[in-house]
C-alpha cells in the first residue's frame, strides 16, 4: 500500500496542482490562529498548502487527490535551520570535545578549509543538506565560509539543489589561506546562474575583524552590496564586548533592521540588546554550539532576545564537534534555559520566567523561516505557504502512546520517527527513507573526500 502510494505521488510529481491529502492526523500547525487540531487534515495542491481543516475529506478534498492516511501521525511544517557550515559534514564529530573557539579556527578553518577542492564543498553540502532532510529540516541556510573560487561556491550551490531542500546559501570569503577576491561581487552571478523558487541567497559576514580581519567584517560595504543585490545577510560570531560595540557602530549607521541576522549573540550588553530589539534585527542561536564549546558566556541568549522582543531562530552550527539535528537543539535550549531560570530564583520568592515546549518548536519552525527571510514562505501549516511538511510517527516505542503532540515532537521523537517530508510539494522522504539516495555510492564519496581532506599537505 505504501508503495503504490509512493509511485503514485512520483507519476504525478510534474502534474501542475496535484493534490495530496494528508489526513486523520494530529496537525500540529505552528500558525497561531490555528493552533493544533487533534484529528485533522492538510491538502496540498501543488507546491503550497491549500487547505488546513478537521474534515477536508467531507468538503471534497480528496477529489482527484492522492490521499494519505496519517492516523497515528504528527504533521508540521518542516524544521528550518538558520546557521550551518554545511561544507565541514565529511568532517563530522573529528573533534568533538574541543574546548573553545580558537580550537575550531585553528584546526577546521587555518587547517582543514584551505585543502578543499570544489568537489569537497559538493560533497560535504550534500551530505549536510540529506542529514537535515532526514532529521526533518525542509529549509537550512548554509553559511559556506570556504567560497575559495566561483568553482567552490557553485559546487556548494549545487549541493542544495541536488537535494531538494530548501536552500539560503549565504556565502562568504574563508578565513585563510588563497583564494580569488571574487567575494561578495560573485553573489550576483551566483543569484542570476542558479535562483530559483528553493534557492535564495544572502552575504554571510563576521561581527569583527578579530579572527579573519576587516575584509569579512560586517559594515557599511557589505550592507551596500546586500542592499543592491536585494538580500539579506548573516553575521557570525556576535560576542561580547567587541561585537556589542559593533552593533552599536551598526545602529549608528543605520545598518540594523529585519534582514540582519546576529548569529549566537552571546555576552552582549544591554545597550547592544536593546539596539537589536528596538530595529527588529533577528537573531540565530545556536544551543549546542554556545554550550558545549564555551562561546563567550556559552550561555544560549535566549532570555536575553525575549526580553527585548525578539524569538530566535536556531541552528546546527558546526557538525565537526555537534549534532545534526534540530531535536537535539530544541532540547538543549528548553533544557538550558528552564535551569537557568530556575537556579536565578532559586532560594527567593520569584517564580521563574521558564520558556515551554511550544515556544521552541516556534523558534525552530516559524521563527527560523523569519530569520531566514521566509517568513511568508515557510515556517507553519498556512494556507498559501510553501508545502514543506512533516509526517512524524507517534505510535513508534518512544513517542506512544500520543498525549501532547507539541511536547513529542520536542522532546519525544529523533530522526527515527520523521516517516515522510516533503518540500515544496515533492516527496523526499517516505517510510523512514531517503528517496533517490545511493547510501552506497554516498558512503565511498564521502570517505574519499574525508581521506583527501585529512591526507592533503596544507598550503597557506
Amino acid at each position: 500500500m505504501r508503495e503504490a502510494l509512493l509511485e503514485q505521488l512520483r507519476a504525478s510529481a510534474g502534474e501542475r496542482g496535484r493534490r495530496v491529502l494528508l489526513t486523520g492526523a494530529t496537525v500540529v500547525t505552528m500558525d497561531p490562529a490555528t493552533g493544533v487540531l487533534d484529528k485533522g487534515d492538510v491538502l496540498i495542491e501543488g507546491d503550497v498548502i491549500a487547505a488546513v481543516g478537521t474534515d477536508l475529506r467531507a468538503q471534497g478534498a480528496e477529489t482527484d487527490a492522492v490521499v494519505i492516511d496519517a492516523a497515528g501521525c504528527i504533521v508540521a511544517p518542516g524544521f528550518v535551520d538558520t546557521h550551518r557550515h554545511a561544507w565541514e559534514a565529511q568532517l563530522r564529530r573529528i573533534m568533538p570535545d574541543v574546548d573553545d573557539l580558537g580550537g575550531y579556527v585553528t584546526t577546521t578553518l587555518l587547517g582543514y578549509a584551505p585543502v578543499y577542492r570544489p568537489q569537497d564543498m559538493y560533497v560535504g553540502t550534500r551530505l549536510a543538506a540529506l542529514t537535515a532532510i532526514d532529521s526533518g529540516i525542509t529549509t537550512m541556510l548554509d553559511f559556506s565560509h570556504n567560497s575559495r573560487t566561483a568553482a567552490h561556491s557553485d559546487a556548494a550551490v549545487r549541493a542544495l539543489l541536488d537535494t531538494g531542500i530548501r536552500g539560503v546559501h549565504a556565502a562568504m570569503a574563508p578565513h585563510f589561506g588563497d583564494w580569488d577576491k571574487q567575494w561578495p561581487e560573485d553573489v550576483a552571478r551566483l543569484r542570476q546562474e542558479f535562483g530559483n523558487s528553493l534557492l535564495s541567497f544572502r552575504i554571510a559576514a563576521l561581527a569583527t575583524g578579530e579572527i579573519a580581519g576587516p575584509e569579512r567584517e560586517f559594515g557599511p560595504r557589505l550592507a551596500a552590496a546586500a542592499r543592491e543585490l536585494g538580500v539579506g545577510v548573516s553575521v557570525d560570531a556576535v560576542f561580547g564586548e567587541t561585537s556589542s560595540r559593533a552593533v552599536l557602530e551598526w545602529e549608528r549607521q543605520g545598518l540594523l533592521g529585519p534582514d540582519l541576522t546576529l548569529i549566537h549573540s552571546t555576552g552582549l550588553t544591554r545597550d547592544a540588546w536593546r539596539a537589536i530589539g528596538a530595529s527588529g534585527t533577528t537573531i540565530a542561536l545556536a544551543p549546542t554550539s554556545d554550550a558545549q564549546i564555551g562561546l563567550e558566556t556559552a550561555i544560549p541568549a535566549v532570555d536575553e532576545a525575549l526580553a527585548v522582543g525578539v524569538r530566535p531562530g536556531l541552528s546546527i552550527d558546526v557538525e565537526v564537534a555537534l549534532a545534526s539535528d534540530m531535536f537535539t537543539q530544541m532540547r538543549a535550549l528548553h533544557a538550558i534555559q528552564r535551569m537557568r531560570a530556575v537556579n536565578a530564583a532559586y532560594g527567593t520568592d520569584v517564580a521563574p520566567r521558564r520558556i515551554s515546549t511550544l515556544d521552541v518548536l516556534d523558534f525552530a519552525t516559524l521563527q527560523g523561516a523569519r530569520t531566514n527571510g521566509l517568513g511568508e514562505v515557510t515556517g507553519s501549516l498556512t494556507p498559501g505557504k510553501q508545502a514543506d511538511v512533516l509526517v512524524i510517527r507517534a505510535e513508534d516505542v518512544n513517542n506512544m502512546p500520543l498525549n501532547d503532540a507539541v511536547g513529542t515532537l520536542v522532546l519525544g521523537s529523533d530522526a527515527r520517527n520523521v516517516d515522510t517530508v516533503f518540500v515544496a510539494g515533492q516527496v523526499r522522504k517516505w517510510d523512514g527513507r531517503l528517496l533517490d539516495v545511493d547510501l552506497a555510492a554516498l558512503r565511498d564519496e564521502v570517505a574519499a573526500s574525508r581521506d583527501h581532506i585529512l591526507n592533503a599537505p596544507a598550503d597557506v
